[in-house]
This record gives structure tokens, sequence and C-alpha cells, in this order.
């Protein structure tokens, strides 16, 4: 791979990466601070956290590879899909009585809320960073 090349799928594999490290250090943090349940709460919103942004990002990739002029509608979607899954997420841990004892809320939406910051700064950043070249040379080498 040359220096002009990007791949998306790297950036968001260590966009995924740096939100899992983050989750784990939280997870860490708040066993130490808070005990068990909060550990748990961190656990499970930095896990959730991943899922629903990896399921996303990569989705809407694929898209914009196979149909570029579709992938604005379907990150529209996707990003509409994760704030419902989101929310059944939540409505699901409430129900099941998690939330009461095992599962620190404060904790599961602070993991939450440190993955998306994570993620989002991360692909940000190696996004706006990346070398994309503005037009193909290897053609024009060709035609000669």
């Amino acid at each position: 791979m040359k220096t002009t090349e990007t791949r998306l799928p790297g950036v968001l594999a260590r966009a995924a990466l740096a939100a899992g490290v983050a989750g784990a250090a939280l997870v860490i943090l708040a066993a130490l601070v808070s005990g068990a349940s909060a550990a748990a709460g961190a656990a499970v919103g930095g896990v959730l956290a991943i899922a629903v942004f990896a399921f996303g990002a990569f989705a809407v990739d694929a898209v914009a590879r196979l149909l570029p002029a579709a992938s604005l509608l379907f990150a529209m979607l996707t990003y509409t899909l994760q704030v419902v899954v989101m929310g059944l997420a939540f409505v699901a841990l409430n129900r099941s009585g998690l939330l009461d004892s095992e599962v620190d809320r404060g904790w599961l939406g602070g993991a939450i809320i440190l993955g998306a910051l994570v993620w989002t700064a991360v692909q940000l950043r190696l996004a706006t960073t990346a070398r994309i070249p503005i037009y193909d040379t290897t053609s024009e080498v060709d035609a000669r």
C-alpha cells in the first residue's frame, strides 16, 4: 500500500480498537471506584456502544463502495436504526431488572458516551488526515 492509498475499514477498525481500549479503561476505573455493578455497567455500555457504531460504520462503508449514490440515504437510515437499537437495548435492560441492582445506570451511560466520543474523534482524525489522491495518475501513464 502506498502512502497515498487509504482503506476505510482500517480507519473503522482503529476507531473500534480505540473505543474498546477506552471502554476497558473505564471498566477498570469503575471497578476500582464503585465496585462490581459499576464495572458491569461500564462493560455493558462499552460493548453496546462499539456494537452499534461498528454495525453502522461498516454497513455504510460497504454501501458507499457498492452504490455511492445511495450512501447518504443509507447513512441516514442507518443512523435512525442505531438510535432505535440503542433505545430498544435500554428498554430491554430496564425491563429485565438488571439496571436495578447488577448494572449501574450511571456507568452504563458514561461508557456509551465515552465510546461514542472516542469512536467519533478517532474516526474523524484518521479520515481527515488520510492521504487520498484527487486524481488517478496510473491511467495517464498507461495511455502514453
